[in-house]
This record gives C-alpha cells, sequence and structure tokens, in this order.
C-alpha cells in the first residue's frame, strides 16, 4: 500500500479529501461516469474509505451535488450581494453566474448537465431552484422574469452544445437590462 493510503487523516479531512477528487473527476468527465476507484486513488485513500463516508455511488453523488449547490450558492450570494436590489435581483445574479466564462471548470456544468439525466439529481436541482425562487418571490416571481431565466437556461444548453451566440456577454448584458425593463 502506498503512503497515501497510510497516512491517518480526520474523518473531516477524508470526507474532504473525496469530496475534491469526486469533484475534480465529475468536472472532467461528468457526474455520471464517477469511478469510486477512481476516486479514492486521486484522494489518496481506498474505496472502502468512500464506501464508509458515503455508503454508496449514489451517496458520494448526492454529496457532490450537495457540495456543487453549496458553490453555487456562493457565486450566487456573491452576485445577489453586489446587486442594487429591487425587482429582478435573484434573476439578475442568476444570468451573471450562468454567463461567468468558466467552461468546465464550473460547477454549474457539472451538476446541471448532470440533472439532465438522473432523476435523483433532477429533484435535488428542483428542490434547490424551488427554494432560491421562494427565498426571492418578492422580488422575481413573474412571468417575464421567468422567461429570462428560461433564456438564461437556454443559453447555457446551446453553449454546451456548440451553438452559443457570437458574443454572449452581448446577450448576457441584453437579458441583465431586460430584468430592469419589466419592474
Amino acid at each position: 500500500m502506498s503512503d497515501a493510503h497510510r497516512k491517518a487523516k480526520t474523518p473531516d479531512q477524508t470526507r474532504r479529501a473525496l469530496l475534491d477528487a469526486a469533484a475534480a473527476q465529475a468536472m472532467r468527465h461528468g457526474i455520471a461516469a464517477l469511478s469510486l476507484p477512481a476516486v479514492a486513488e486521486a484522494a489518496g485513500l481506498t474505496k472502502g474509505a468512500v464506501f464508509h463516508h458515503f455508503g454508496s455511488k449514489q451517496g458520494l453523488t448526492e454529496a457532490l451535488c450537495a457540495e456543487l449547490i453549496d458553490r453555487i450558492d456562493a457565486e450566487l450570494d456573491a452576485a445577489l450581494a453586489a446587486d442594487e436590489g429591487g425587482h429582478g435581483t435573484f434573476t439578475r445574479a442568476y444570468v451573471i453566474c450562468t454567463f461567468q466564462p468558466q467552461g468546465s471548470a464550473s460547477p454549474w456544468s457539472a451538476l446541471s448537465l448532470s440533472a439532465l439525466t438522473d432523476p435523483s439529481l433532477a429533484r435535488i436541482w428542483s428542490d434547490w431552484m424551488a427554494a432560491r425562487l421562494a427565498r426571492h418571490a418578492a422580488t422575481d416571481d413573474s412571468p417575464q422574469l421567468q422567461i429570462l431565466r428560461l433564456a438564461t437556461d437556454g443559453f447555457w444548453l446551446a453553449s454546451l452544445q456548440g451553438h452559443a451566440p457570437a458574443d454572449p456577454q452581448d446577450l448576457c448584458r441584453r437579458l441583465l437590462a431586460a430584468t430592469r425593463s419589466f419592474s
């Protein structure tokens, strides 16, 4: 056994190392392609450690989704804090975070793409989005803002398929401006 496998770690360090390794693998290959042996090896641990901390591949996947949602929440909260507030605040933050040029390193990409094909992840994503929308209902509960969020989702999906607009930042500016025109 390698020294990496023998090095003692606290339970929190072990869990963190496994989540970091799983996140890196998911961002490279997608959440569906997670390999427990590869995650364990990348973390310098055994496959048994993965099972001990997460119970199964599904448990690891759900923990990873929770981790990615926490990162997305942090991005959204930063965008919300920078916004002037008022009508469309959440929608503007959503547009900004979706249009940020992060490519495959974005937690949005890894999570959202997997949520398209995995029903349990789709439920987690849907529940998260419903909670965020409920939290921001006072500023963002209008059909016009919903259309702008759906257009943002369409941009993201088109980008994944290689059909992004020639000037995505122009589209981003126009969507942001539209959030203010519907107040």
